[in-house]
């Protein structure tokens, strides 16, 4: 009885080594969309514990943008020039 784990996963690596060389593409296809298809699953809830007899509650996400009632006044400084002695 052989127990070295390299001679008893041989087989296994030998598997996985030919079928990505040959069906790599593929795999990598498959595996994008279903990982898609999963991350919208797990948005939309799909993790979520679901309780017996509970009342299904909906929340919304709103953006209320209030104008407001009097414009804020700008003031604006006149400066003399005559007394710079600077030039700008």
């Amino acid at each position: 009885m052989n127990l070295n784990a390299g001679e008893v996963l041989k087989p296994v690596f030998d598997f996985l080594d030919n079928a990505i060389a040959d069906y790599g593409v593929y795999l990598f296809l498959v595996l994008a969309w279903v990982s898609v298809v999963v991350l919208a699953w797990v948005f939309s809830g799909g993790l979520r514990r679901k309780y017996p007899n509970q009342p299904h509650i909906r929340a919304g996400i709103g953006i209320v943008i209030q104008q407001p009632t009097q414009p804020t006044p700008i003031i604006f400084l006149d400066r003399d020039s005559a007394g710079d002695d600077r030039d700008i």
